[in-house]
């Protein structure tokens, strides 16, 4: 193919994409819940392209708030702030990250389309890789320093402190520095606790990281190297899991398995269990496959690639593996299909009404994959007893506008020293701060 004529026609099959395929036969919240609605897989040599293009937000614009919440702006003049981790002085640690650069010569079609996509959706350029520091120091919701807290990182997600050890999820390794309570900013370098699973693909490049309650072991997401494994399995060693990590020797292990993509990662106070938000499989249809969250068992293994939601099977897997869907464990409770659910976060401050202690607050990042579009805003799912207890509220929304133009998209989520829920917006480079309405009653 001559490559002007390659151009043109690259040009029009991503136009193409951007502007077909089929639609959704459920609402959005039958793909909610303990039991969510899975119709049959839809297929089609083009998938559903249904993204709304970043714009950022307008002079004065903001997401809205649910009855009773009100929500400020942070800090804002970010450069794709990712992911939050609040230090316990208070700090706000703010992880401004985006993928890495790929390889020279790793660039097909698809790859190109999936770049025109990522530049839609507001994503695909250069990564700042740093973090930065927010402190508010007199307590009014409105940081009174700013500064660069750690640089030279590549592509930073997660964060987690352990006493006097700061540790840093990199794309493809989990670093460690030295810190002090009150210290407004870390050397660059670190020290390398174990690589991470990366390479020329690395399809889903975020890696988060928790500490145990005790601190003894770390715990990092690691999201598949494909949608499908269409890369081969031999692509996918440590992927589509959590890994444990021991920081002292140095080692990693599978911890859960058949996670396509997690990252939220948060301990359930009354349980005591491990929870993970997980972004499932494409290119199945707009109803398929609902996002998820989930205890994790250690050892459990959850489906990807052979099967969803259990043992429901994905045909377009080969060769397949029936030992492993035998023992597929059924996720807690489905976000949503598409919504790209990312932050997670249970509460447990006292700022807000006593009924969200213990639920949890989670991120939507927001579909590329469905018709119409699902996510694009933060939910609550109420919590009793360590279990999810009803359906989802919403609590910020308005991030897409009427001519469904994306002029911000949440990601991660976090709970601030006053007890606030802070939210990551990376299209519009923002930190929100969402508090009870001033004039409302709890």
């Amino acid at each position: 193919m001559r490559p002007a004529f390659a151009l043109i026609f690259s040009l029009g099959l991503a136009t193409t994409l951007i502007g077909c395929g089929e639609r959704a036969t459920v609402p959005v919240d039958a793909g909610y819940g303990p039991n969510p609605t899975l119709p049959a897989p839809v297929s089609s040599w083009l998938p559903t392209v249904n993204i709304a293009k970043a714009t950022g937000w307008p002079e004065g614009a903001m997401p809205k708030a649910a009855d009773g919440f009100e929500v400020q702006v942070y800090a804002r003049g970010l450069d794709h702030p990712r992911w939050l981790h609040v230090l316990p002085n208070g700090d706000v640690l703010v992880a401004e990250s985006a993928a890495p650069a790929k390889p020279e010569g790793n660039a097909g079609l698809r790859d190109w389309i999936a770049k025109k996509i990522m530049a839609r959706a507001g994503s695909g350029g250069p990564s700042a890789n740093r973090i930065t520091r927010l402190r508010d120091r007199d307590g009014d919701g409105k940081p009174d320093e700013r500064s660069v807290f750690l640089e030279g990182l590549n592509s930073p997600f997660g964060m987690a402190l352990v006493g006097n050890t700061f540790y840093v999820a990199n794309t493809d390794a989990l670093l460690r520095f030295p810190y002090r309570e009150g210290a407004t900013r870390l050397h660059p370098g670190g020290e390398k606790v174990v690589d991470l699973p990366a390479g020329p693909i690395n399809h889903h490049w975020t890696k988060n990281v928790i500490a145990s309650p005790d601190g003894s072991r770390l715990y990092v997401t690691s999201g598949s190297n494909s949608n499908v494994a269409e890369n081969g399995m031999a692509a996918e060693e440590n992927r589509a899991a959590i890994l444990e990590v021991d920081p002292e020797a140095g080692s990693l292990r599978l911890f859960a398995s058949g996670l396509r993509n997690p990252n939220g990662l948060a301990w359930q106070p009354d349980s005591g269990e491990l929870w993970t938000t997980v972004n499932e499989r494409d290119e199945i249809g707009s109803d398929l496959v609902p996002d998820y969250m989930t205890s994790v068992q250690r050892g459990g293994f959850y489906g990807w690639p052979y099967s969803y939601y259990g043992q429901h099977l994905d045909t377009r897997v080969e060769p397949q593996r029936p030992d492993l869907v035998a023992k597929a464990l059924v996720p807690d409770y489905a976000l949503g299909a598409h919504t790209a659910s990312l932050g997670l976060a249970f509460y447990e401050g006292t700022l807000l009404p006593a009924r969200y202690r213990h639920g949890a607050f989670v991120g939507q990042h927001g579909s590329w994959n469905r018709k119409p579009r699902s996510g694009y805003k933060v939910i609550f799912v109420p919590f009793d007893q360590g279990e999810p207890a009803g359906p989802p509220e919403d609590i910020l929304t308005g991030f897409v506008n009427a001519d469904g133009e994306a002029m911000g998209r949440p990601v991660g989520v976090a709970v601030d020293a006053q007890g606030a829920l802070l939210v990551a917006d990376d299209v519009g480079d923002v930190i929100w701060r969402v508090t009870p309405r001033r004039d409302s009653s709890r």
